[in-house]
């Protein structure tokens, strides 16, 4: 509708900018050493959490998006599709979170469990977020036009504000995900479905930016 339509692609493109951390995870080649069996036990449990949510992820991106593309979209059409998006995006960091927190630390590397509870930290702060921004949608007035583009202009920008803690759970990653963990990872078919299926605009790395592999 005309006045919520520039402020909800305002949204989408915020959420576009954002990293998708669910399949941040690399599907790499690994070196010529394979790493320690105990690190791959440990690699198959956190990438076989990643695929579903991924995919939940995405999907609540791609359904913000279209809502956007369609200029003859209800505020209460809007809100709807913004409000399941947000909880989507919300359980899905919250579900890879608890996915790395059961997994523990990374065997046999040095920093591990700093590295592994930074990136859980990281993940529960933007499942966090996500929660709040479902219960601002969910609190806008679709009965008044006018009322409803602002509340959902105050939404698009504090999810722009979530750059900074994507790039952050971005790092996080990055931190985890070297050295042997790496390879372990490259060796797990659960985090190569992701990376192959991330398409040119999410390159296989932890950063969906880097055009590392």
């Amino acid at each position: 509708m005309e006045g919520t339509d520039p402020v909800n692609k305002k949204l989408a493109a915020a959420l576009s900018g954002g990293a998708v951390l669910a399949g941040a995870l690399s599907g790499c080649s690994s070196g010529d050493k394979g790493p320690d069996p105990k690190l791959i036990a440990w690699a198959k449990t956190v990438c076989d959490a990643v695929p579903a949510q991924d995919a939940k992820i995405k999907a609540a991106n791609e359904a913000i998006a279209q809502t956007a593309s369609n200029t003859t979209s209800s505020p209460a059409t809007i809100q709807k599709t913004d409000s399941q998006a947000f909880q989507d995006m919300s359980d899905g960091y919250k579900a890879l979170a608890a996915a790395i927190s059961g997994a523990g630390a990374p065997p046999g590397i040095d920093d591990g469990a700093k590295r592994q509870q930074d990136v859980v930290k990281n993940l529960n702060s933007l499942s966090a977020s996500y929660a709040d921004l479902k219960k601002k949608v969910d609190a806008l007035n679709t009965k008044d036009q006018a009322k409803f583009a602002s509340g959902l202009h105050d939404v698009a920008s504090q999810m722009a504000d979530l750059e900074t803690q994507n790039k952050s759970g971005t790092q996080a990653l990055e931190a985890l995900e070297q050295g042997e963990v790496k390879n372990a990872i490259a060796e797990q078919a659960s985090c190569k479905k992701v990376s192959t299926t991330s398409g040119t605009s999410a390159p296989a790395s932890v950063s969906p930016s880097s055009t590392a592999g």
